[in-house]
This record gives C-alpha cells, structure tokens and sequence, in this order.
C-alpha cells in the first residue's frame, strides 16, 4: 500500500513517494567568503504538534505540521539520504521559496524552477544564490525584518519552513522502476562502501567539539506567541549547486502528494512544550576546526546548476540585523576538506496555510 500521509521515523520527516528530509545542525559559516560545505553536527529532534495540545499556540495547531528547536543565529541545512525513487520537492522559508524566490505555491513551475529534484539533490544548506553557490539558513526571531520571508515580501507572517513533494507521474514512475529492474538484472552485486552517499552516511555525525559556545543572548524564555518565533534568514555562502531538472515538467505529477509546515521552537520554548531539553548550544567553530574534523566539496560535473533567483539576490545576512559575529573563524587546513560525489510514527497531521 503506498504511503499518503507524513510520518516521523526517529527525527526523519516521511513524506509521500518515498521522501525523506532529516534537519541537521552545522556551523555557521562567516558572511563574507565562500566556503566549503560545513559538516553535520547530529539531528535536530522533530516532534508532532498535535501531541502538545494547548501548550502550543492556536496559530500552530491550526497549521499542524511538526516542531523543532533552534538558537539564535543557529544553522542548519536538509539532508535527502534516503530517498530512493524520483521526486521534485519544494522547500520553503517562511513561504518563499528557497530555490526561486518567489512566492509558495501549490505547483511546480519550470522558469525559474521552484524545486529540487530528488535523489540526484543529496541535501540544501541555504537559498540558491547561483553560480554553484547557496546562501546559509540561520534562524532569527520574527519581527525584526531579518527573515528570508521580511526581506522579499516585506512581512513576517510565517516563519518555520515548509515542505510539499511531488512524486512522478503514474506512467513515468512505472516507466522509472521497470529501467531499474533491467539494470539491477544486468549489474553484479557489489557490497556498498562504508561511506558512500547513500547508505547511512552524510557529511555529518562527527562528534561535537570541546569549547562550545554558552547559550547566545537573545534565547530568553519566551511567552507563548500568537505567531511563530523564529524563521531563516541568510548566513555565508559556500559552493554547492541547486541542480536543474532534466525531465520535462509533465513528468511529474500536478498535484502535491504530501506536505508539512515545520515550525522553528526557541530552546526555552522546547523545554516548556515538550518537556524535553534541548540540544546543547553550538559548537565553537575554531574548536572544531582545530580538532581536525572534516569539512567537504562536493562537485557534480553531470548535472546543471540553476542561475541566481532573482527574488533572493537581494536578501542581506542576519549579521546585517542582528550585528557583528564576533564568534573566532579559523579557516580548515587543506586535508580538512573532503571530495564527495562523482516509517513507522503516527501520521503528522497537516493544517491550514
């Protein structure tokens, strides 16, 4: 029986066709530069809205979805290992979308492209800035302007980020599964390697570093909100590609099969939610540079690279709102930087927006 509802599977989101997006946390990269991708630092934990009752605001059991806890100028970025069949899906920033900068919408559209094409997008670590860069995701409060959301549409109404995919069509995905049977017909049986995209590991999971930083300012117990607290602005850049899609747009199908809102909790907010305690702060960056832990390169000479969105070119770092990073940068030694490339849980329930 085909899967048609979003589920949590540990802290991995399952949406219909087979997709799946896990939150990780990583460094945040300085704002002036580009960098190397930065590693995974571990899962964000993800829970149901519906499971907290009145401890939640109205506004989130009315958008349903799932919840997830972040600090102030915390980043992060989406990974995809997992998902096996075909699928596009649209990621949002407070309704904006992170690859076109245009508005959310409840279809794919092709100029410009407002998706990733999945399995061949392995993760996304910010909004397509073009020319084989993106820029970071950090969280910031609401009302500050400071959002992805404020500074494209000039309101902050929603915060979080919001996910919909779209399988293939019917026709196209029997067309799909039938040329991967001839191939696994023609092709020897190989053990995977440890390592290799694709299984378990990601460019992440390297062990937190000593020094991390003291919980920042700004991360004071809140109040309940009637609004979500927290959406993504943009930190640095690093060089990672939004790929174009190489299959006509009616290859897809017309209609989402699934979608949730994932709202962005204030670590306070967490504990007095869910009754849990949050992940620590994160790590220091000089720290875990001078640990000698990896950070990564990834190149894909096959695919195409989508050009800058327009919407998005004029959105400024949250260091311009929120001041100077003050936080010590030590640049990764030559041998830090790693080549890459060449469920169960009861339905997560959907809302209104």
């Amino acid at each position: 029986m085909t899967e048609d509802t979003v589920r949590i599977d540990g802290n991995a989101l399952r949406l219909p066709g087979g997709v799946q997006v896990r939150f990780i946390r990583t460094l945040r990269l300085p704002e002036s530069g580009t960098h190397a991708l930065p590693p995974g630092l571990g899962e964000f934990p993800v829970r149901r809205i519906e499971d907290y009752g009145d401890r939640v605001p109205a506004e989130w059991r009315a958008r349903g979805g799932v919840m997830l806890p972040v600090y102030l100028r915390e980043a992060m970025w989406l990974s995809f290992a997992g998902t096996v069949e075909p699928a596009a899906l649209q990621v949002g920033v407070g309704k904006v979308c992170a690859v076109s900068g245009r508005p959310w919408s409840s279809r794919l559209h092709r100029d410009p492209q407002n998706y990733v094409v999945l399995p061949r997008q392995p993760w996304l670590d910010g909004i397509n800035s073009g020319k084989g860069t993106v820029r970071q995701f950090v969280a910031v409060p609401l009302g500050l302007g400071a959002t992805v959301e404020g500074q494209v549409t000039g309101e902050e109404v929603w915060g979080g980020v919001q996910l919909q995919s779209f399988p293939l069509d019917a026709r196209e995905l029997a067309a799909w599964r039938e040329a991967e049977r001839r191939k696994a017909r023609q092709l020897p049986r190989m053990p995977m390697a440890p390592g290799a995209y694709g299984g378990a590991a990601m460019p992440m999971a390297a062990p937190p570093a000593p020094g991390a930083a003291p919980a920042p300012a700004g991360a004071a117990p809140l109040r309940a909100r009637s609004a979500p607290a927290m959406g993504l602005g943009v930190g640095g850049s690093m060089r990672q590609e939004v790929y174009e899609d190489d299959r006509p747009l009616k290859a897809w199908a017309e209609e989402p099969a699934g979608r949730v809102f994932v709202h962005l909790v204030t670590p306070p907010e967490w504990r007095r939610i869910t009754g849990e305690a949050p992940p620590p702060s994160p790590v220091d960056r000089a720290a875990y540079t001078r640990a000698g832990l990896p950070w990564f390169d990834y190149y894909d000479e096959d695919a195409s690279d989508l050009a800058p969105a327009d919407g998005l070119g004029s959105v400024k770092p949250v260091g311009d709102w929120l001041g100077d990073d003050h936080e010590p940068w030590q640049q990764p030694s030559p041998h830090q930087v790693k080549p890459l490339g060449d469920a169960p849980g009861k339905p997560v329930g959907d809302g209104d927006w």
